[in-house]
Parts: C-alpha cells; sequence; structure tokens
C-alpha cells in the first residue's frame, strides 16, 4: 500500500487550505470550539463527496454550500478509488480529492478531511478495495499488524473484545505523532484519548451526545443526518427544516460549536459504487439535492439560522453560559459577557402547544417544538418552527423518448453451461472472494440427470448474495431477491422442466454493492454470517456489538462476510430431493459475457452482432444500445428509466450506476424512476446509452428528460412543528448515538 494511507489511518483532520496548500499551526481549540487563527469560531460545515459529483459540478455546490452560510465543506477520502490495484494509484475525473479541495479553498472555505480510509459513507465494502481482503492474515478494524485504520469504531470495539481498546490508543497515538498542525477527532468514540476529540453523529445530538470527554476539549458534532440514504425497496427517509434546526440550535445553545451537515449535497453513486441495496440517488433531500438544485425550504431555513448564530457568535462563545426553567417544557440558555452583549434562546418542549413566557421582564409566545434566538435577550430574530420559504418541487421536462424501435440494438446475454466454464469446484463458492469485486455477477452452473421417476420438479436455492436468477437447458426459469432487512438467506423455488438425458442447471448470482449487511436481529441479539474453514456454507455466529445496527457496510469481521449461494436442491413431487449443495461439481463464470467484452464501450461494440429490439424486450439478461442528443440549455440531466426493470446504464462508456425498478415499495412504487446523467458526460449529439436489463424491461417507453426545481416563493411566512418522530428505524438509530 501507499505511504499516504499507512500514515493517514484514524478518522477526520481539520485542516484550513489557504496559500496554496495547507498550513499547520493555525488550528487548535479549547473546551469551547476550534480555534482558527486565534478566534473561536462556530462552524457550519457541509459533506459534499467529490467521487458523487464530477469536476464541472463542484464548483457550483461549494458556491451554493458558502451563499447558504457553510464554513467549511467536510469530505471523506475513498481508498478503493484511489488504490484500485496494490500500487497503483488514481486522482483523475472525479477522484481528483486535490483539485476539490483547491476549489474549496479558492472559494475561502475550510476542508475537514474524514481520512478513513475505513469511510463507511454506504460506499461499497466501506471504502476499501476488495484486494484487501487477500492480505494475509489480515483482521479489519482490529489491532492486528496487516490492518490499522479506522473511522466510527465504537460501533464495533466490543466485537473485538480486548484487541479493541489497544487499538484505539494505538490509532489516536499514531495520528497526533504525525504532527499535522490540525486537531483529530474520532467520531462516535467516547474514550478517544487526549488530545484527541470525541464527537457526536445523529439527528439529536443536543439530546444524545454526552458531551466531550475531557473539559479541555469543545463540543463537535460531526454527523447531522438531514435525511438518510434509501435503499430498494424503500421510501426516501424525509426529516424537515424545522427539526434539523431546532437540534442545530439546541446543540449551539449547550455549546455546541461545530455541526456538519450528512449531507449537505448527496450526488449520485456513478457506476458500482453504492453498498447493499443503497440506490444510486444518495441523500436525494440534502439541502443541495442529487443533481446539485437548492432545496427549499430546507437550504433556505438552514441560512437563515446560520446567520442568526453568527450575528450574536462572539456573545455565545465568549459569553458566561446559564440556564433556567421558563416553564414545565420551557427552557433558556442564556450567554453574557461582562459589561457587553448578552443572547439567549427560549425553548419549547411542547409539541404540541405553544407556551406563553416571561423571560426578563418581556412576555414571549414561543411556538410549539421551537427554539427562538434572541441576540440581544430582548428580540427574537430567528424561530426554528418558523419557515419563511414555500419548497420548490422537483419539476421534469421531456427532451427525447426512444420510442422507434429502428434506433435501438439488442444483443441477449451467452448462457453459460457448466462444459463452458473454466473453473471448477466440487462445492459451493463464495461469491465475492471468486469475483474479486470485478463484477456484480457470478454464475453457478452444473449438469444433471434425474431420475425417471422425478416429475413436477422444484428448483430450490437459498442465497446470501441479493439476487438469484436460474436458467435450465438455457430457458429462465424464475428469480428471487433479498432486501436490506433480511434477517438470512432468502429463497428462490422455481418449477422446472428437465429432459430425461443431461439437464444444464445455471444460476446467476448478483450482488448489488459489497457487502450485503452483516449485522442482523435476532432474538435481539446481533448477527453475523461467516465461512467455516472446513465447509463452503456459512453459521450464525453471535455477536455482543449490537450497535453494528446501523449500517449496510458495517460491522465487524467484514472479512469474513459471506455471499452467494448457500444451499441448491432439486425436489420432486414424490419427496425425493437431488441435494447439489456439497460433495457435486461446479462450473463457475465471473461477470456476463457483454460485460466482459465491453460492449457498453463504443469501440468494442463490433464485438458482438446487434439484433433488432423488437423480439428481445421481454428478454432477461439482454443489453440494449441507442445514440441521442444531448437536452439543450444547462437544467440537469435525467435517465428516466420507469418501464426497465434491473441493470445498469452506461452513457459514452461511463455508468451512471445501477438501476432496479422491479423493486418496489410498500406503496407499490420504484424506489428510484430518474438517474442522473451528468452534463459533463455527454457530447451535443451521438451519445451511446447502453443498458443491460436483467429482468425483460421495455426500453421503447424510457425517455431523456431535464429537471429544476419551481414553485419558489421567498418571504412565505408558515409554521410547521418539527417533526419528533421520525419513524422506527429513525428513531432507532438515533438511540445508537454515541
Amino acid at each position: 500500500m501507499g505511504w499516504w494511507w499507512w500514515l493517514s489511518w484514524v478518522v477526520l483532520a481539520v485542516a484550513i487550505i489557504r496559500d496554496g496548500g495547507v498550513r499547520g499551526g493555525e488550528v487548535t481549540y479549547d473546551g469551547r470550539s476550534l480555534i482558527v487563527d486565534g478566534q473561536r469560531k462556530i462552524l457550519f460545515s457541509g459533506s459534499i463527496h467529490y467521487p458523487r459529483s464530477t469536476p464541472e459540478m463542484w464548483p457550483s455546490l461549494i458556491a451554493k454550500a458558502k451563499e447558504g452560510g457553510v464554513d467549511v465543506v467536510q469530505t471523506y477520502v475513498f481508498w478503493n478509488l484511489h488504490e484500485p490495484k496494490p500500487g497503483e494509484y488514481d486522482f483523475s475525473g472525479r477522484n481528483d480529492v486535490v483539485g476539490f479541495v483547491k476549489e474549496i479553498q479558492a472559494q475561502g472555505l475550510h476542508v475537514c478531511l474524514r481520512i478513513g480510509p475505513f469511510i463507511e459513507s454506504e460506499w461499497t465494502y466501506g471504502g476499501f478495495p476488495f484486494w484487501l481482503h487477500d492480505v494475509p492474515d489480515i483482521v479489519y478494524r482490529s489491532d492486528n499488524e496487516p490492518f490499522k485504520i479506522e473511522n466510527e469504531y465504537q460501533n464495533v470495539e466490543a466485537a473485538f473484545g480486548d484487541k479493541g481498546p489497544p487499538y484505539v490508543l494505538w490509532a489516536a497515538k499514531m495520528a497526533v505523532e504525525l504532527q499535522t498542525g490540525v486537531p483529530w477527532v474520532m467520531c462516535k468514540q467516547a474514550d478517544a484519548p487526549d488530545p484527541v476529540i470525541n464527537t457526536c453523529n445523529g439527528m439529536r445530538c443536543g439530546e444524545t451526545f454526552g458531551g466531550p470527554n475531557s473539559p479541555t476539549k469543545p463540543s463537535l458534532w460531526t454527523e447531522n443526518w438531514t435525511s438518510f440514504y434509501q435503499v430498494y425497496g424503500g421510501e426516501p427517509y424525509i426529516r424537515s427544516a424545522e427539526d434539523i434546526a431546532f437540534h442545530v440550535t439546541l446543540f449551539i445553545a449547550k455549546k455546541g460549536s461545530y455541526i456538519n451537515y450528512y449531507m449537505y449535497h448527496g450526488g449520485t453513486n456513478f457506476g458500482r459504487t453504492a453498498s447493499a441495496y443503497v440506490i444510486t440517488g444518495y441523500y436525494d433531500q440534502a439541502p443541495l439535492d442529487e443533481y446539485g438544485l437548492i432545496r427549499q425550504p430546507k437550504w433556505g431555513h438552514l441560512k437563515d439560522l446560520h446567520a442568526a448564530i453568527k450575528s450574536c457568535s462572539t456573545t455565545i462563545l465568549e459569553g458566561v453560559q446559564s440556564n433556567f426553567s421558563l416553564g414545565q417544557l420551557q427552557q433558556a440558555y442564556i450567554f453574557e459577557e461582562k459589561g457587553a452583549g448578552c443572547a439567549a434562546f427560549l425553548v419549547n418542549n411542547d409539541q404540541k402547544n405553544n407556551a406563553t413566557v416571561e423571560f426578563r421582564n418581556i412576555t414571549f409566545e414561543l411556538l410549539p417544538k421551537s427554539i427562538s434566538i434572541l441576540p440581544d435577550c430582548e428580540n427574537i430574530i430567528f424561530n426554528t418552527a418558523k419557515v419563511n420559504l414555500e419548497g420548490n418541487e422537483i419539476t421534469r421536462t421531456s427532451s427525447q423518448l426512444f420510442d422507434d424501435a429502428d434506433r435501438w440494438g439488442a444483443y441477449t446475454d451467452v448462457i453459460p453451461n457448466f462444459a463452458d466454464t473454466n473453473l471448477k469446484s466440487d462445492t459451493l463458492l463464495e461469491h465475492m472472494n471468486t469475483t474479486k469485486d470485478k463484477s456484480d455477477y457470478l454464475w453457478y452452473t452444473f449438469s444433471f440427470q434425474p431420475n425417471s421417476s422425478c416429475t413436477e420438479p422444484v428448483l430450490h436455492v437459498e442465497s446470501l448474495a441479493h439476487v438469484a436468477s436460474a436458467f435450465v437447458n438455457n430457458k429462465y426459469a424464475g428469480s428471487a431477491h433479498g432486501s436490506k432487512d433480511a434477517k438470512g438467506p432468502f429463497t428462490m423455488e422455481a418449477p422446472i422442466v428437465l429432459n430425461d438425458e443431461m439437464n444444464s442447471i445455471s444460476i446467476l448470482s448478483t450482488m448489488v454493492g459489497l457487502p450485503a449487511l452483516w449485522a442482523l436481529v435476532s432474538h435481539g441479539s446481533i448477527c453475523g454470517y461467516k465461512v467455516h474453514d472446513s465447509a463452503p456454507l456459512f453459521q450464525i455466529i453471535k455477536m455482543e456489538n449490537r450497535a453494528s445496527l446501523r449500517y449496510p457496510d458495517s460491522g465487524a469481521f467484514l472479512e469474513r462476510r459471506y455471499a452467494g449461494l448457500t444451499r441448491v436442491e432439486i425436489r420432486c413431487a414424490q419427496q425425493e430431493v437431488y441435494n447439489f449443495t456439497n460433495n457435486y461439481e461446479w462450473g463457475y463464470q465471473v461477470g456476463l459475457s457483454g460485460e466482459n467484452l465491453n460492449i457498453y464501450m463504443r469501440e468494442h461494440l463490433g464485438n458482438i452482432e446487434w439484433n433488432e429490439v423488437a423480439s428481445a424486450t421481454d428478454q432477461p439478461l439482454t443489453w440494449f444500445k441507442i445514440e441521442f442528443d444531448a437536452p439543450k440549455g444547462d437544467d440537469p440531466v435525467v435517465l428516466n428509466l420507469s418501464t426497465m426493470g434491473k441493470g445498469e446504464a452506461w452513457v459514452n462508456g461511463q455508468s451512471i450506476g445501477r438501476y432496479w425498478l422491479s423493486f418496489l415499495t410498500s406503496r407499490g412504487q420504484p424506489s428510484q424512476t430518474l438517474y442522473h446523467i451528468p452534463r459533463a458526460f455527454l457530447n451535443t449529439s451521438g451519445n451511446l446509452l447502453v443498458l443491460l436489463e436483467e429482468s425483460g424491461g421495455d426500453p421503447l417507453h424510457i425517455s431523456v428528460d431535464t429537471v429544476s426545481r419551481t414553485g419558489l416563493q421567498e418571504h412565505a411566512s408558515r409554521y410547521h412543528p418539527p417533526q419528533q418522530f421520525y419513524s422506527v428505524q429513525g428513531l432507532l438509530l438515533d438511540n445508537l448515538t454515541v
């Protein structure tokens, strides 16, 4: 591995970027706040991840964040992008972290760099390059010589027993000894050793954070979730502007001084970068939506909040804090400087009713579940529940409908048989270790001649991957899939037709992001799957680490995660069962033939013969291609895939991500229908669109559209009480906050 990663193992560095580089010694801290250039600061930060947008989008995103009152841009560093192979590095295009930081510098903002490089972030494999899996004797996230790299460790620390605490101490010591000249923090690590700062992640850190573990450290909030990531089959998670503002203000009132919005702009999970089941659009409900458009009223309400707090930030930081009750559910927090300023926060925790309170001989009417900011202890300039902006809705304008069948070409992928495969094994191989993350797809194939008494045969498959599709004698037989909340392997039962002679059974195992959920709830315990050293199947092991529940790419012992088929049988009507799970010869192929031939690239289109589209629209595993012109104007461009099933899309050879329209929510709708095509991916004309459709979608009714946001009306005052109960998931996640 490169020196950069080995020297950058802990969690987060705050760097002030100016004069063309990183200048150390200008950022310190005390028990009140971070200190920049000798001045205490209340800092508002926003997470914007450079690979989830394009370099052409970065200036606009950063400018909109700055206009919204953001002082700091926070980003992870994505190890698997930068070192896809050991010793081979990539800092080009969307991977240009240096260019991203320089753009932040050019616009006069600071940078908060979360180095990780275990980054979480709903990013495939938590940001690890999969080749790390093959380092001898490696155990991720523990006091283990081949591996010492970390982020948000307290979630999993208990699982490592006596290896956990020494690892925390080592990580802190290593980071501090680098003498970077900037503070280090550990997210969600209550026992972060001095001088490393422990911080809070969650939605309600003003209520849940136990505070710094030393009076010499400031109170920092490194992830204030503006919504939440969405998975296929899941509804979008809505968090109101009022609720965010309430909890930000409460954190400041309780002497917090740094708040980062996760995410301020979520962006797009291009290619195969999303973790298990996570959709392509990431945190679209953030103040800047997936396309970089301002989402109102969230963006504007937070902008007003930032301005209100900054108007009295000196008093808040330099004054003496006191607090007292104004009523049963009402509280006042006051900051006073001797002979100087006074600022107050008046809190009404009653969720339903207004409250009339007396404060300094003045009567105030407080809205339900709100905080009023008084920069002079006399006049309210901001109330968290009163919004002066109307919402703006997304508007889609159709540009081109691809309904001309003559413009399309189609190619149905080759289904491999046992005889076609070079990789053989007498057992079921684990999916991820076999593909090495070179593809989402792994073919499992075998040959079988049944007993003549086997009638009404059913193919029974159990899998810890995400999707399984079966083909018998090259004919599609059926498919099934799991979900993010699955408590174990999913099952596929497919009636099949067998010949009396030898039959070819081919099962396509598919992953939708690495890895699948590690931590699963079972009777109040957290369970994970691992592979026996002596067998290919999994066993459930109990773990004490209940806090791993939050994430789809987290958990202890990630390197032991098992995916792929775990049981394969053919069951006959006469109760006869043929078991192919163990001691049966299997053949394997990594990837699809079109994928291995790179037919999504223009220069490789001629590697196969393209046919008319009419006969292919109902066929699984079919590739489609068409050319189109870029929509006019500057509005963001999207691909409307509402009539497709499941697969992946490429524009001019660049993947815009996986799609999965056939995985419906509880309301019977797809989780995502519009897929972002950055303008930077497009030429004026002659753009090549290639779709890989796994389940038989209809490309003749998809379209290229543009999107905008309309309906913005400034100063249209409204009152909506903040959300208190987010959802079962939201409450659970917040309860896990350190």
